[in-house]
């Protein structure tokens, strides 16, 4: 299901859903669950209109079925713990802004997990015992933080992660995030949303949580709530830092000061960046994050695969995620792959994906590309512990300018 499926999310009082283009078998089957009473198309707005099924998908499919994001009841305890997993010392550590949060450099992107969109493929190519083999190969491989948030999987990413801590008696910092939706407005429902992904992933307190994406339409004004309901969280200990995501410019700014009213520091802002989007360093947001103190947070490292380098024109992935890998595309991409595989060979064969991790480091960033097996986990491992020299960093950030920039969200500009 994604995110133009209509329903209202468990725990909520509201009887109006609204969402554009309502997929009608979904809102006969939510109807028939008694979940919603009435179901309005907003297709006459244009700035949620004019979502692709893509930049919806981006929002974790944050309003699509939010009725399936499971009850706040606590999980049950694992049988047996898992005592061969060895977590590697981080030897090297960042400050999540001026938080006081230590975290590995690297960290990696839980979306994948338990993912019900249909973006990712879970249960068509991997699974959770995938999943759980990359908590582990991250854990060994000296990374310490891990992104999830309550709308993945609607809920699967954070009982997933809830359950491999408990399975190996291992807990990384964790970082989740609140999800706007049009019947949330106030402070309150982030306070509220937060104590419920702490019953999923069985845990009192989380290293960091975010808000997701801005309030927009129905809730647009509520963007100044939830940052009130962000340094709450941190003021009744269920959070030791909060950020945000998909902020921008003045909004960075806006958040840090209301954040600082209360005490409390703006830790990060999670945006996307890559070596094929680098919007951030153009639009201000990077300088803002800078003089705010707070980290930024890369998703999509790795342009959602396409600097990987396993994908050709001839050998591209189908499904919701081929838009992004047309032939055209790849083989406009094909020198600056070239280059990460030479510089890679310069530092003992490192990876493309690895070399193109490294660069977002060497700007100062905080990468958290997507892990849903153990392979793709030892990647991102390999890809700190070391730098590129200047002279690298420029040459890729000079090929890099001259290739058709990967495309943004909506929700950057909101």
């Amino acid at each position: 299901m994604h995110a133009q499926q209509a329903c209202t999310s468990q725990g909520y009082s509201s009887t109006t859903a609204t969402w554009p283009r309502c997929n009608q078998q979904q809102v006969a089957r939510a109807r028939s669950h008694g979940r919603l009473h009435a179901v309005q198309p907003l297709c006459s707005d244009s700035s949620v209109a004019g979502l692709r099924r893509r930049d919806l998908l981006l929002l974790g499919g944050a309003t699509a079925a939010a009725s399936q994001l499971p009850s706040a009841a606590a999980p049950a305890v694992a049988a047996a713990v898992d005592t061969d997993l060895k977590p590697a010392q981080v030897s090297e550590t960042i400050e999540l802004g001026r938080s006081g949060l230590q975290v590995s450099p690297v960290g990696v992107g839980a979306w994948s997990w338990g993912d019900r969109s249909g973006y990712w493929g879970y249960n068509n190519g991997y699974g959770k015992e995938d999943n759980f083999a990359a908590y582990k190969e991250t854990l060994s491989g000296g990374i310490s933080f891990i992104d999830t948030a309550e709308v993945y999987g609607f809920g699967l990413s954070e009982e997933f992660l809830g359950e491999f801590m408990r399975t190996t008696g291992v807990k990384p910092v964790i970082a989740t995030k609140f999800a706007p939706l049009p019947w949330r407005y106030s402070a309150d429902n982030v306070v509220k949303a937060l104590k419920s992904s702490l019953s999923r992933l069985g845990v009192a307190q989380v290293g960091l949580y975010m808000q997701h994406w801005p309030g927009f339409f129905t809730n647009a004004f509520s963007n100044d709530a939830y940052v009130e309901g962000l340094g709450r969280c941190v003021q009744q200990g269920l959070t030791k830092a909060v950020g945000v995501s998909n902020y921008r410019k003045d909004r960075i700014e806006g958040a840090s000061a209301r954040l600082a009213d209360m005490g409390v520091p703006l830790a990060s802002n999670q945006v996307q960046y890559s070596l094929l989007y680098r919007e951030p360093e153009r639009n201000g947001v990077a300088e803002a994050c800078k003089k705010a103190g707070a980290t930024l947070i890369a998703y999509s490292p790795l342009s959602q695969g396409v600097l990987t380098g396993k994908y050709t024109a001839e050998n591209a992935p189908g499904g919701p995620r081929k838009g992004a890998f047309k032939a055209e595309r790849l083989r406009e991409v094909e020198p600056l792959i070239s280059l990460l595989r030479d510089i890679g060979s310069a530092h003992g064969g490192k990876s493309p994906s690895q070399v193109a991790i490294n660069w977002t480091l060497c700007k100062g960033a905080l990468p958290i590309p997507g892990v849903k097996n153990a392979k793709q986990a030892k990647e991102a491992a390999g890809s700190f512990g070391w730098r590129m020299s200047d002279d690298q960093v420029q040459a890729l950030d000079k090929l890099s300018s001259t290739i058709t920039p990967s495309q943004g969200a909506p929700f950057e500009s909101w």
